[in-house]
Protein backbone atom coordinates (compact mmCIF):
# COMPACT_ATOMS: atom_id res chain seq x y z
CA UNK A 1 0.00 0.00 0.00
CA UNK A 2 1.02 3.53 -0.65
CA UNK A 3 0.08 6.25 1.66
CA UNK A 4 1.12 9.75 1.24
CA UNK A 5 1.61 12.21 4.59
CA UNK A 6 1.68 15.92 4.85
CA UNK A 7 1.46 18.26 7.25
CA UNK A 8 1.46 21.70 8.95
CA UNK A 9 -0.27 23.13 5.87
CA UNK A 10 -1.19 26.09 7.76
CA UNK A 11 -3.59 27.72 5.65
CA UNK A 12 -0.89 27.60 2.41
CA UNK A 13 -3.84 25.70 -0.05
CA UNK A 14 -1.59 25.88 -2.91
CA UNK A 15 1.49 24.22 -1.40
CA UNK A 16 -1.38 21.51 -0.03
CA UNK A 17 -2.92 21.28 -3.87
CA UNK A 18 0.54 20.66 -5.25
CA UNK A 19 1.53 18.33 -2.73
CA UNK A 20 -2.05 15.82 -3.09
CA UNK A 21 -1.35 16.75 -7.33
CA UNK A 22 2.05 15.11 -7.11
CA UNK A 23 0.63 12.63 -4.78
CA UNK A 24 -1.86 11.68 -6.62
CA UNK A 25 -0.42 11.77 -9.93
CA UNK A 26 2.96 10.83 -9.72
CA UNK A 27 3.17 8.46 -7.08
CA UNK A 28 -0.32 6.96 -7.65
CA UNK A 29 -1.09 7.15 -3.15
CA UNK A 30 -4.07 5.23 -2.00
CA UNK A 31 -4.66 7.07 0.89
CA UNK A 32 -3.19 10.53 1.68
CA UNK A 33 -3.41 11.69 5.84
CA UNK A 34 -2.92 14.97 6.72
CA UNK A 35 -1.38 15.51 9.97
CA UNK A 36 -2.88 18.54 11.47
CA UNK A 37 -1.97 22.04 11.23
CA UNK A 38 -4.83 23.47 10.02
CA UNK A 39 -6.98 20.59 9.69
CA UNK A 40 -9.90 22.60 7.92
CA UNK A 41 -6.93 22.58 4.80
CA UNK A 42 -7.95 18.76 4.01
CA UNK A 43 -10.59 20.07 1.86
CA UNK A 44 -8.26 20.51 -0.83
CA UNK A 45 -7.43 17.02 -0.55
CA UNK A 46 -11.36 16.28 -1.76
CA UNK A 47 -10.31 18.05 -4.96
CA UNK A 48 -8.32 14.54 -5.96
CA UNK A 49 -10.75 11.88 -6.16
CA UNK A 50 -9.38 8.58 -5.44
CA UNK A 51 -7.30 8.29 -2.75
CA UNK A 52 -8.56 7.69 1.01
CA UNK A 53 -8.01 10.63 2.94
CA UNK A 54 -6.66 10.28 6.78
CA UNK A 55 -7.05 13.32 9.07
CA UNK A 56 -6.33 14.64 12.69
CA UNK A 57 -6.24 17.62 14.38
CA UNK A 58 -3.49 19.85 14.88
CA UNK A 59 -3.19 20.68 18.95
CA UNK A 60 -4.65 24.35 18.20
CA UNK A 61 -7.26 23.04 15.61
CA UNK A 62 -10.68 24.03 17.45
CA UNK A 63 -11.48 20.40 16.59
CA UNK A 64 -8.86 18.51 18.77
CA UNK A 65 -11.22 19.62 21.38
CA UNK A 66 -14.30 17.79 20.48
CA UNK A 67 -14.50 14.42 21.82
CA UNK A 68 -16.28 13.57 18.81
CA UNK A 69 -13.46 13.48 16.64
CA UNK A 70 -10.71 11.78 17.27
CA UNK A 71 -6.89 13.32 17.72
CA UNK A 72 -5.09 9.84 17.41
CA UNK A 73 -6.12 7.22 14.99
CA UNK A 74 -4.45 3.82 14.63
CA UNK A 75 -4.64 1.92 11.52
CA UNK A 76 -3.66 -0.82 10.67
CA UNK A 77 -2.29 -0.99 7.11
CA UNK A 78 -0.70 -4.03 4.98
CA UNK A 79 -0.09 -5.69 8.13
CA UNK A 80 1.42 -2.69 10.09
CA UNK A 81 -0.04 -0.76 13.20
CA UNK A 82 0.01 2.61 12.27
CA UNK A 83 -0.63 5.77 14.38
CA UNK A 84 -1.34 9.26 12.87
CA UNK A 85 -0.87 11.56 15.35
CA UNK A 86 -0.26 15.62 14.93
CA UNK A 87 2.18 15.28 18.19
CA UNK A 88 4.65 12.74 18.61
CA UNK A 89 4.36 12.79 22.16
CA UNK A 90 1.13 13.28 24.92
CA UNK A 91 0.32 17.57 24.64
CA UNK A 92 -1.27 19.66 27.30
CA UNK A 93 -4.42 20.00 25.11
CA UNK A 94 -5.36 16.12 24.92
CA UNK A 95 -8.77 15.04 25.82
CA UNK A 96 -8.79 12.99 28.77
CA UNK A 97 -8.96 9.05 26.87
CA UNK A 98 -6.73 10.17 24.06
CA UNK A 99 -4.04 7.79 23.42
CA UNK A 100 -0.67 8.71 24.54
CA UNK A 101 1.77 8.20 21.47
CA UNK A 102 4.45 7.78 23.65
CA UNK A 103 2.36 4.57 25.74
CA UNK A 104 1.25 2.66 22.81
CA UNK A 105 5.28 2.59 21.26
CA UNK A 106 5.99 1.73 25.14
CA UNK A 107 3.62 -1.24 24.88
CA UNK A 108 4.43 -2.25 21.14
CA UNK A 109 0.93 -1.52 20.05
CA UNK A 110 2.16 0.48 17.00
CA UNK A 111 5.04 -0.32 14.38
CA UNK A 112 5.19 3.25 12.41
CA UNK A 113 3.71 6.70 14.03
CA UNK A 114 2.90 9.20 11.83
CA UNK A 115 3.36 12.33 13.05
CA UNK A 116 3.59 16.42 12.61
CA UNK A 117 3.68 19.16 14.78
CA UNK A 118 7.54 20.02 14.58
CA UNK A 119 7.62 21.32 10.85
CA UNK A 120 11.22 19.18 11.16
CA UNK A 121 10.99 16.28 8.07
CA UNK A 122 11.99 12.81 9.69
CA UNK A 123 12.20 9.42 9.32
CA UNK A 124 14.14 6.82 11.90
CA UNK A 125 14.02 4.08 13.74
CA UNK A 126 13.82 4.11 17.16
CA UNK A 127 12.95 1.35 19.19
CA UNK A 128 11.58 -0.58 16.96
CA UNK A 129 9.18 1.75 15.74
CA UNK A 130 8.95 3.73 12.54
CA UNK A 131 8.87 7.77 13.29
CA UNK A 132 7.80 9.75 10.07
CA UNK A 133 7.58 13.57 9.86
CA UNK A 134 6.52 14.65 6.54
CA UNK A 135 7.83 18.33 7.36
CA UNK A 136 5.28 21.15 6.57
CA UNK A 137 3.61 23.00 3.98
CA UNK A 138 4.26 26.96 4.70
CA UNK A 139 5.88 28.63 2.06
CA UNK A 140 8.07 30.11 4.78
CA UNK A 141 9.14 28.28 7.77
CA UNK A 142 11.86 29.76 10.66
CA UNK A 143 12.95 26.35 11.53
CA UNK A 144 14.42 26.43 7.85
CA UNK A 145 13.42 23.39 5.97
CA UNK A 146 11.93 23.57 2.80
CA UNK A 147 8.21 22.47 2.10
CA UNK A 148 7.61 18.63 1.27
CA UNK A 149 5.61 15.62 1.98
CA UNK A 150 6.40 12.09 2.52
CA UNK A 151 5.28 9.16 0.59
CA UNK A 152 5.19 5.49 2.56
CA UNK A 153 5.04 1.96 0.56
CA UNK A 154 4.04 -0.70 3.54
CA UNK A 155 4.44 -4.39 2.72
CA UNK A 156 3.88 -7.16 4.78
CA UNK A 157 7.52 -7.45 5.92
CA UNK A 158 9.26 -3.59 5.52
CA UNK A 159 8.38 0.04 4.96
CA UNK A 160 9.89 2.70 2.80
CA UNK A 161 10.10 6.13 3.35
CA UNK A 162 10.87 8.69 0.90
CA UNK A 163 10.74 12.77 2.01
CA UNK A 164 10.15 14.62 -1.09
CA UNK A 165 10.31 18.75 -1.58
CA UNK A 166 7.49 19.98 -2.73
CA UNK A 167 9.33 22.93 -5.25
CA UNK A 168 11.39 19.83 -7.56
CA UNK A 169 9.33 16.43 -6.30
CA UNK A 170 13.30 15.62 -5.81
CA UNK A 171 13.66 12.59 -3.41
CA UNK A 172 15.91 14.25 -0.22
CA UNK A 173 15.60 11.30 1.98
CA UNK A 174 14.60 7.54 1.50
CA UNK A 175 14.63 4.94 4.30
CA UNK A 176 13.80 1.26 4.34
CA UNK A 177 12.66 -0.27 7.22
CA UNK A 178 12.27 -4.04 8.27
CA UNK A 179 10.38 -5.64 10.04
CA UNK A 180 11.92 -7.33 13.05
Amino acid sequence: MRLGLVSDTHGELENLREAARRLVREWRVEAIAHLGDECEDVVVLEEFPGPEIIRVPGVFCEHYRDPAIPNRLVRELAGHRVLFTHTPTSHANDLPGDPKPEELVARREVDVVAFGHTHVPLVEERDGVLWVNPGHLKGQDKRGHAPGFAVVDLAADRVEVRLVDLAGGVVTTHFVWERK
